[in-house]
């Protein structure tokens, strides 16, 4: 596969932020690292690889992200208020910046997203806010709501960050754009989180909005071997 490590000083974050990229033609797919990783942890465990024929045949692209994480949600070191500004700021670096050059470098509006664990949280969060430029969301074994990485604080921030919370108050013009969106939501039938892949498939066909959700029948599903295995069914 053609690969291509990209990096440059974000001002929404100021810090430098990098990405991989893999391919040259075809749709670009934006993939989220789970909580812990780094920009380059889905290709260590071989996600990029286990669709690289699609990559080299020119249906897709690849740009692995990095996130913040550790600033941000998981940061047990600041105030809540503070955690969900930081992942603010990370959501205008993947709007304001990495999105428009995506949109330059491939050529093409037809934006999907995926993320797996935490980095499904990522993906439908993306996608929920801004369906004007994310045509696909590919969720494995998530966690659609941030409430317990908050210590009991809320505000506007976390709201607008928490989809869970946010996707049943839509009306109906948003929920004619998440519409649009082509969702795919996915685990193992014994995953331990596998209510909470029910609940957001739940309650996006509560508001209307059409999802794909599956349960693999007889497997944990909430690890590599699995991811691997159904995101070339959806890319």
């Amino acid at each position: 596969m053609y690969r291509d490590h990209v990096k440059w000083w974000s001002p929404s974050l100021n810090r430098e932020m990098e990405f991989l990229w893999f391919g040259k033609f075809g749709r670009p797919v934006i993939l989220f690292p789970t909580s812990a990783g780094r920009y380059y942890e889905n290709e260590d465990f071989h996600l990029a690889s286990s669709v690289s024929d699609k990559v080299d045949a020119g249906e897709i692209q690849l740009i692995l992200v990095d996130t913040v994480n550790d600033e941000s949600w998981y940061n047990n070191d600041i105030h809540p208020k503070h955690r969900a500004l930081r992942h603010a700021q990370y959501d205008s670096y993947l709007r304001h910046e990495l999105v428009p050059y995506i949109h330059n470098r491939a050529q093409r509006g037809d934006l999907a997203v995926y993320g797996a664990s935490f980095g499904a949280y990522h993906a439908s969060n993306f996608a929920a806010r801004y369906p004007d430029v994310v045509s696909r969301a590919i969720c494995f074994s998530g966690v659609y709501d941030i409430r317990s990485q908050l210590d009991g604080y809320w505000d506007d921030t976390c709201y607008f960050n928490c989809p869970l919370v946010y996707i049943p108050n839509m009306n109906e013009e948003w929920v004619g754009k998440l519409s649009r969106v082509e969702w795919v939501i996915a685990t193992g039938e014994h995953d331990s989180i596998v209510d909470k892949t029910r609940e957001f498939s739940g309650i996006l066909w509560s508001k209307g909005i059409p999802n794909h959700s599956e349960i693999w029948p007889g497997v944990f599903g909430h690890d590599w071997p699995w991811w691997r295995e159904h995101l070339r069914r959806f890319v």
